[in-house]
């Protein structure tokens, strides 16, 4: 299958949602072949993922889902998920990534339009798709890529479709209690941020963090803590456990080892700290795991 890239990072795009807006951070096309680590985002930001072709799985809030050509999903805030290729069939994703800027005063009082309480009450959904959504991503393709006089009203107009039409599908899904509050970080800090956890929990600091995204220490400590609930030194701890569990579930690999990869000096301060985080070893994690997916 012939399939038209999208790469959307630096164009500043709001979309309307009924009584939200929503800020897209970026579009992204590409193909599986390696995992995609388990994560979740921050307060406020969702990623809606289309599969138009390949094969894997997905594993959101500890739920196992088949992924295959015409899977259409939505992971919100806080929702844990990672995604497994086939490797003899890897699949490929449109990834659209956004966050809600502004919305109503208090989120505890009900949205005016279906679609954006439909949105705040669902932070996860998955299903086949019943929109037709690759002929949006073809059209958002071509205007991306030929760059016509009006093209960003009509990349912001396509994307509007794409986000309202996964939404439709949510009338069929329960819903959740309402729990998404206003996000305010601009774009590049966010990605930034959420990055920086799922890809350098070895070496991050809070001083290279603050660098990188152009705040003080204290006040990236203070964004950090408003994005996840917790402190940094929390959030890249459970970083780094999160990255030693999969490795010891999805390789072969010596504890020490495993410990090199999570970033610690010794097996032992690793064991230590593993243990405080799943209450029990990791050798124990791992052979108690294994035992049980074969099952």
């Amino acid at each position: 299958m012939n399939l038209p890239p999208i790469d959307i990072d630096d164009m500043d795009i709001k979309l309307k949602l009924d009584d939200l807006v929503l800020n897209v951070l970026y579009v992204k096309f590409g193909y599986f072949h390696q995992t995609m680590p388990k994560h979740s985002h921050s307060h406020g930001s969702y990623e809606l993922h289309y599969i138009p072709c390949g094969k894997g799985l997905l594993i959101a809030n500890g739920l196992h889902y088949s992924l295959t050509p015409g899977t259409l999903f939505m992971t919100g805030p806080e929702v844990e998920h990672e995604q497994i290729p086939d490797h003899t069939d890897p699949m490929a994703e449109y990834c659209v990534f956004f966050e809600i800027v502004s919305g109503p005063k208090a989120m505890d009082i009900l949205s005016k339009g279906l679609l954006s309480r439909w949105l705040l009450d669902t932070p996860f959904w998955i299903g086949p798709d019943q929109e037709n959504m690759m002929c949006l991503f073809e059209m958002l393709a071509r205007e991306v890529s030929l760059k016509h006089f009006g093209f960003h009203q009509m990349t912001t107009n396509i994307l509007e479709m794409i986000v309202a039409r996964t939404i439709r599908h949510y009338h069929q899904a329960p819903t959740a209690v309402l729990n998404a509050p206003v996000k305010t970080l601009n774009d590049s800090r966010l990605v930034t941020i959420e990055n920086s956890f799922l890809y350098d929990y070895q070496s991050i600091t809070l001083k290279k963090l603050a660098d990188q995204i152009g705040l003080s220490t204290r006040q990236t400590e203070r964004t950090v803590r408003k994005q996840y609930g917790m402190s940094f030194k929390d959030k890249k701890w459970q970083a780094r456990m999160e990255a030693a569990a999969k490795l010891l579930l999805t390789t072969d690999l010596p504890i020490r080892e495993v410990a090199i990869a999570a970033g610690f000096s010794t097996p032992e301060r690793f064991s230590h700290s593993f243990k405080k985080y799943y209450y029990q070893s990791p050798s124990k994690y791992r052979s108690e795991r294994r035992i049980h997916d074969m099952n």
